[in-house]
């Protein structure tokens, strides 16, 4: 099957991206995360929002499509509680602070939506692989690079060679903070269940974490595993 009819073909998990609903919501709950978890500080809701607003203003110009208005705003917001609250805590314990305040609170959501997608679809596998193409073309725009080393009936790997989350926090000296959004993947990956799906998953190496690059590998159960 060739690339241009499987774009063409609706996803067989019936799944849509909305990157601006979705991303309201994360920001959100990331907020709300963060003042729970912070006694004493009845205005950091407010706080947050305000250093995020003042951060988004002032860095518009990194805006390069419509995905990436998104991603910016999700960058800026962990970017923001981390320059909001350094302060008063140190690096390690600030780092785990925020990544639980952005991984846990949307775990429930994502994974029950996985679940749902994976679990009532006729091939699990080509679900997932139109999932993240869609992903890829909607959801992450021209501030990530993809290229894709393998891409068959048993193998998919989508390969991000540059992602934009690393770029702005980079710019903004906190690079050390995208292994946060690494984490975040770890709501839709713990839902795979090989043995009930009929594939794996793996991601061996991320950009945030100091690599090359970050390959999202998916791979049918029935297949040799890749080297």
């Amino acid at each position: 099957m060739s690339d241009h009819t499987r774009d063409a073909r609706q996803p067989e998990a019936g799944y849509k991206p909305d990157p601006a609903a979705e991303t309201q919501m994360l920001i959100d709950a990331f907020f709300v995360a963060l003042a729970d978890a912070v006694p004493g500080q009845e205005d950091l809701i407010a706080r947050l929002r305000a250093k995020h607003e003042h951060l988004l203003t002032a860095q518009r110009h990194r805006i390069l499509d419509e995905a990436s208005a998104y991603n910016l705003a999700l960058s800026l917001a962990v970017l923001g509680g981390y320059q909001e609250l350094a302060p008063q805590y140190g690096d390690d314990e600030l780092h785990a602070l925020l990544r639980t305040a952005f991984v846990e609170p949307m775990r429930g959501t994502v994974q029950q939506a996985t679940a749902a997608a994976l679990d009532t679809a006729a091939d699990p596998f080509a679900a997932m692989v139109e999932i993240s193409r869609l992903r890829e073309r909607y959801a992450f725009g021209a501030g990530f690079t993809f290229t894709h080393p393998r891409d068959d009936d048993g193998h998919y790997v989508a390969q991000v060679e540059r992602c934009y989350y690393h770029d702005i926090l980079s710019a903004n000296g906190a690079a050390h903070l995208t292994p946060v959004f690494c984490a975040f993947d770890a709501n839709w990956i713990d839902v795979i269940d090989p043995e009930r799906h009929g594939f794996a998953f793996d991601r061996p190496t991320t950009i945030g974490t100091g690599d090359q690059n970050c390959p999202f590998r998916f791979r049918r159960t029935n297949t040799p595993a890749e080297d």
